[in-house]
């Protein structure tokens, strides 16, 4: 299966860090209020950011897998079996 292409893959990064930087801001802006702006910015940044790259993101990426596969599945069941055969090697078929 082909990777999502960069429009997509832009939605589903801002899909993970949008609620995330604002839950992260209800959660700790009490907390964080005193400090300058630069520094709540490092600290929500310093949290977010892992989260999103080893969690949010690769879950998001996996649920896009599971909604695309399904279409592209039912397109593909549509092909001849020396089609599909030609397509998982690289190589085409034998002819009969």
């Amino acid at each position: 299966m082909n990777p999502p292409s960069v429009h997509r893959r832009a939605l589903i990064t801002w899909l993970a860090i949008y609620p995330g930087i604002t839950l992260l801001s209800v959660l700790l802006g009490p907390v964080l209020a005193p400090l300058p702006v630069y520094l709540r910015t490092l600290v929500l940044t310093a949290i977010l950011v892992p989260a999103a790259v080893y969690g949010l993101v690769p879950a998001l990426l996996k649920a896009n897998a599971a909604l695309t596969g399904r279409r592209s599945a039912d397109r593909y069941a549509a092909q001849p079996a020396a089609g599909l055969a030609a397509s998982a090697t690289g190589r085409p078929s034998p002819s009969p």
